[in-house]
């Protein structure tokens, strides 16, 4: 989990002299002592906020910027991103994600969970993703309201307490703050109950309603070759949203399987889980399956935060992808020959809400000609003419089987033309794209009479679940896999 510490500051020109106009911020200690924990004796302190914002513009060259300074005014650091290495007494302070809007500035400095020596890459560090949207959340609520000044002093005055709720312990919960706005009477800076958690930063008045959604995402890879094992993997996670009365509501939701169901493996649980059987949490994938192995029902015991959240995640083997595919370019001449054949399992719901395979072509011109035949659905064109989108639809036709064969020829290459140092030559694949509604590879289902849930009244109860593809490729068997899995048997 991304968390970060948070600085907003308001500033404008007058007269040559920049002025503080609106300086907030908000520090999280827990963030602090778990940044030293995992930097040890290369950790960088926060300094005084006077000291930090001194600091930050001087990076930002909105002071001394008439005065050359290497290590900030060199051409070999040119800065292609928002994110700065903020020069202090104690050493430099990385990541700081700062930018300029309407004449404000927003910073915060996300915790890196992992040593800073040497600096991960920035696509790494899950914090400053979660932190950009926090403060974009904040420019959201803020920006309407900068040509008043006083409201704008109003809304910051409001800020810090929305911020409560939206990020309670350094883990932004809910980053659209202007939607937090209408309920910003019932937050209080501490619970009133002593029972309270501290994840629960406010209290639902109203109707009790409960709203469970597993979704399950597939990631597959399909080489259609003897020598080379396909793989696929089947990960999900368990969102909810409890509007419960009361300080500390007590939740118990239980997770089914049908009968000789792949069991969940890996699961991760939510800090809000109050109990779990222990046997539960020890099925891992990195192990062989055995008849031991934990296939549930797996009960959930917990304390639901305000807002919504993931109850868990877990990974499952299931035994076949849901979509079984075979590839094959070749280059003739000018030309090249595709054939696509797909076939979705018989054990899979079919009933899609989209389905689509989309075939690019890399490092080659816009396609000139295309002559095609598709045995179902429709194929379609992009408008940079080098991606041929096969729409399935809804539904496979009762084989449960399509096919698609043509011929493509392309164009002079052009800049805007996509390019790939891995599929190059032949190495191509077919992406494919789909969600069903209602159903999960694994068959995990939630029981809504099984959710119990002690407090007055009778709650309404919504479950849901859904499968959806992720990285689902379909490799040319016609040419070299560029990731090859060998097999463990001759």
């Amino acid at each position: 989990l991304g968390t970060l510490l948070l600085w907003y500051f308001g500033w404008e020109k007058v007269r040559s002299i920049k002025t503080l106009l609106f300086p907030c911020r908000r520090r999280y200690p827990t963030v602090e002592m778990r940044a030293e924990t995992f930097n040890g004796s290369t950790h960088v302190p926060i300094p005084s906020d006077n000291a930090f914002l001194k600091a930050l513009l001087f990076e930002l060259r909105l002071i001394d910027d008439h005065i050359f300074v290497e290590h900030r005014d060199t051409c070999t650091r040119i800065n292609h991103s928002s994110v700065y290495s903020v020069r202090t007494e104690g050493g430099d302070l990385w990541p700081v994600l700062a930018f300029r809007k309407s004449g404000l500035i927003y910073a915060c400095l996300p915790l890196v969970e992992e040593t800073l020596e040497p600096r991960p890459p920035l696509l790494t560090v899950s914090g400053l993703s979660q932190g950009l949207a926090l403060l974009l959340g904040i420019v959201d609520y803020i920006s309407p309201s900068r040509k008043n000044e006083a409201e704008m002093n109003a809304k910051i005055g409001q800020l810090r307490n929305l911020l409560i709720q939206a990020c309670p312990l350094g883990t932004p919960l809910n980053t659209n703050i202007r939607s937090l706005n209408s309920s910003f009477d019932d937050i209080q800076e501490m619970p009133t109950d002593e029972n309270q958690p501290a994840w629960r930063s406010n209290t639902y008045k109203g109707k009790p309603q409960v709203n469970v959604c597993i979704t399950e995402k597939v990631k597959c890879m399909q080489y259609d070759k003897r020598d080379v094992v396909d793989t696929w993997q089947v990960y999900g996670a368990v969102n909810c949203k409890c509007d419960i009365e009361g300080s500390a509501p007590n939740v118990t939701l239980s997770l089914n399987l049908p009968t000789n169901g792949p069991p969940l493996q890996d699961i991760v649980v939510h800090h809000c889980v109050t109990s779990v059987d222990p046997a539960m949490l020890m099925s891992s994938s990195a192990e062989p399956l055995d008849d031991s192995v934990y296939n549930g029902p797996y009960k959930f015991p917990f304390i639901p935060p305000s807002d919504s959240f993931n109850l868990c995640y877990y990974t499952s083997q299931v035994p076949v992808p849901p979509i079984l595919g075979c590839y094959q370019l070749i280059e003739e001449g000018s030309q090249l020959k595709i054939t696509v054949n797909l076939k979705l399992h018989e054990s899979i719901k079919n009933s899609f809400e989209y389905c689509e395979a989309r075939i690019p072509f890399f490092n080659r011109g816009p396609i000139a000609q295309l002559e095609y035949k598709v045995s179902y659905g429709q194929l379609d064109l992009s408008r940079e003419k080098s991606l041929l989108v096969w729409v399935i639809g809804q539904k496979f036709p009762k084989s449960l089987e399509v096919s698609l064969t043509g011929t493509v020829s392309f164009g002079t290459a052009g800049k805007e033309h996509p390019t790939d140092y891995v599929c190059t030559g032949n190495t191509a694949y077919v992406k494919l794209y789909f969600r069903i509604p209602d159903f999960t590879l694994t068959g995990c289902y939630v029981d809504q009479h099984s959710i119990q849930i002690f407090v007055p009244g009778k709650p309404k109860i919504t479950a849901s679940r859904e499968l959806i593809s992720s990285d689902y490729y379909i490799w040319n068997s016609k040419a070299p896999a560029p990731m090859v899995y060998k097999t463990l048997f001759d």
